[in-house]
């Protein structure tokens, strides 16, 4: 270390002040002087310094070493623990994946059946109310035939109200207009008048029976006679040449008679014409009656408004008998006028379109 060290400038200046000095000083023992010494101290003070930070730095990074070290093994450890941990996901989520896959084919199975099931189950509610919907129509027009022949209204308004019942107990929304078609047709049938049957069919026999003994029109004279002598009864006895006067007069009267012939027809019949005429109003009456009882209300109307015409035409319409007669077709004509049974249209439309699935 002392070879290395570079020459002292003070020893330089004395050298060359005294050259002559420095020999003996060479020959004789060497002498180190002070200032050298202190250079040298502090020189080899400065390297046990440069030592010790040397020492103190490499230490320093030995510890910086281990410590990266120790880093970067937990860094590695931790790193290995992450890919471990990752490669758990990953086979987490193929797991999940799979496990998903199989999931959404056992849904779509699942969805397939409830689809089936649904359709299945429309299938049955359609095939119930359709069968709902047959048998309520077949009720109906049944009931419709049954008034039809009786002339009441009580079994289409029975059939009415059991199909309510029946469609109210299914609870189907798609019957809701039926029901509600059903609800007016109750109401028009119950407001409904029609007319009695049987006191029909009573007047019309009472016609019938009252038919054989209507004065015709040909046989007034002696319908007047019989009543003048029933008033002359009555009165009291004339004397002898009144009643003589009396027989001349009524035989007078039956050899002239002056009247005002309207229908020639019906004053210039025959008796055996008088009782055809009397047998064809009988079975004309007769003919409403089977009209009425099978419901052709157009074909007893029209054979009741010829009987009145046959009436009018040749019976003697003064008479009480019939007068009486005319009343009592008149009567049966104006109930055959109401005669007609209520319609039940509006139901039998919903169910047609319900029957036809529209």
């Amino acid at each position: 270390m002392t070879d290395a060290l570079p020459p002292d400038p003070s020893r330089l200046n004395e050298s060359q002040e005294s050259p002559a000095a420095v020999t003996p000083v060479a020959a004789a023992e060497p002498v180190m002087p002070a200032p050298r010494r202190r250079s040298t101290f502090w020189l080899g003070l400065l390297g046990a310094v440069a030592l010790l930070a040397t020492l103190l730095l490499w230490q320093k990074v030995s510890n910086m070493q281990e410590q990266l070290a120790r880093q970067s093994g937990d860094a590695q450890n931790q790193s290995q623990e992450a890919r471990a941990l990752a490669k758990q996901a990953v086979d987490l989520a193929q797991a999940s994946a799979a496990r998903a896959a199989m999931l959404d084919a056992r849904l779509s199975e699942v969805a397939l059946q409830r689809s089936q099931i649904d359709e299945l189950m429309q299938s049955l509610s359609r095939s119930r109310d359709e069968n709902l919907v047959v048998d309520i129509e077949a009720a109906l027009r049944l009931a419709q035939q049954q008034a039809q022949l009786t002339g009441s209204v009580e079994p289409l308004l029975a059939a009415l109200k059991s199909a309510d019942q029946r469609v109210l107990r299914a609870a189907q929304p798609r019957l809701a207009l039926l029901q509600r078609a059903i609800a007016r047709d109750i109401d028009r049938v119950k407001s409904s008048a029609v007319s009695d049957t049987p006191s029909m069919l009573v007047k019309l026999d009472e016609l019938v029976r009252l038919a054989d003994e209507l004065a015709l029109a040909n046989a007034v004279a002696p319908a007047r006679v019989t009543a003048e002598k029933t008033k002359t009864a009555v009165a009291p006895p004339p004397s002898g040449w009144q009643t003589v006067l009396q027989l001349v007069v009524a035989e007078a009267r039956h050899l002239v008679r002056v009247s005002r012939v309207e229908t020639p027809e019906a004053v210039l019949l025959s008796p055996e014409q008088s009782f055809f005429v009397v047998e064809n109003l009988k079975l004309k009456l007769l003919n409403a009656r089977l009209g009425l009882l099978s419901r052709q209300i157009e074909s007893a109307r029209s054979d009741l408004a010829s009987a009145e015409e046959t009436l009018r035409k040749y019976f003697d319409q003064n008479a009480r008998k019939t007068k009486t007669a005319m009343a009592l077709l008149q009567q049966v004509q104006q109930q055959m006028r109401t005669l007609q049974l209520p319609r039940i249209d509006d139901t039998l439309t919903v169910l047609a379109t319900a029957a036809a699935g529209r």
